[in-house]
């Protein structure tokens, strides 16, 4: 079970490492390549789209933690793991209420916070 958590940890992370560095470092791009394949206008600004690329990115790198790198005794187990995969549901879940309002389908925005719930999960402790 461990190393299927793992597996859906480094997909997250690979998916929004990706996205967060293309609204950080290629926004105008990014836009542009999104406008012409569905046809319609995005309504996010610049700084918008950088902010939540810049919290995509960190909180791909939260989600690939190790319980080594937190010193023993200052945080619970998997604790960084956990909220990082929380804020990227959170993510989601705001995003796929955005894709709705714009009558798009948000399928793949409710997969990836159903992934990063079940990584929540699987990193609960056992009492």
């Amino acid at each position: 079970m461990n190393s299927l958590i793992w597996i859906a940890q480094l997909a997250l992370a690979v998916i929004f490492l990706v996205s967060g560095t293309m609204k950080l470092f290629a926004f105008a791009t990014f836009v542009h390549e999104l406008q012409h394949r569905a046809h319609t206008s995005i309504t996010m600004s610049a700084v918008q789209g950088k902010l939540i690329g810049f919290f995509e990115v960190i909180l791909a790198f939260g989600i690939l933690m190790p319980d080594s790198f937190t010193p023993y005794g200052t945080v619970p187990e998997y604790l960084i793991v956990r909220f990082s995969a929380a804020g990227l549901a959170l993510l989601m879940i705001a995003a796929g209420i955005f894709q709705t309002r714009r009558h798009e389908s948000a399928a793949l925005a409710i997969s990836i916070c159903l992934v990063a719930l079940f990584v929540i999960v699987g990193r609960w402790p056992v009492i």
